[in-house]
């Protein structure tokens, strides 16, 4: 067991149309106390607000920490624990086409190098809780 500290992370991403205006959020919780951080942007991808979400996450935390990031976004599981690596071995190029997202990719590797992240995949509207509420709050971030 680690003596880092443990943190529960709920993150979600919205988009009103894809591309179109969008926002994120995410759920901290640190024993008993929790955090709630939303953000925006005016012309995205509900892709890029998935992985804006849990990189946010991750930076708001203020030293190393075990963190369990829950997400119903298979995009942001997939990209984060297996291609993540490929993309880095092939100089941040998939194997056919561009890069989506390059930027925030880039960014997570960073933010990931710090923790030690376990993911767990949520169904997205099936009725999880603290995945319903992350997914309203993210929604209301929407700008327009």
């Amino acid at each position: 067991m680690s003596d880092l500290p443990f943190v529960e992370v709920y993150t979600d991403g919205a988009c009103s149309g894809n591309p179109g205006p969008g926002g994120w959020a995410a759920i901290l919780r640190y024993g008993r106390h929790e955090k709630v951080i939303i953000g925006q942007a005016k012309e995205t991808t509900n892709n890029r607000m998935e992985v804006t979400a849990a990189l946010e996450a991750l930076r708001t935390l203020t030293k190393p920490s075990r963190v369990r990031l829950h997400t119903d976004s298979s995009y942001l599981l997939n990209g984060a624990t297996s291609w993540l690596n490929d993309w880095k071995k092939r100089d941040w190029k998939r194997k056919h086409g561009k890069l989506q997202n390059i930027d925030l990719w880039k960014e997570m590797d960073v933010e990931l190098s710090k923790h030690q992240v376990e993911w767990v995949w949520v169904k997205g509207h099936a009725g999880e809780p603290m995945n319903e509420r992350v997914d309203a709050l993210a929604r209301r971030a929407i700008p327009g």
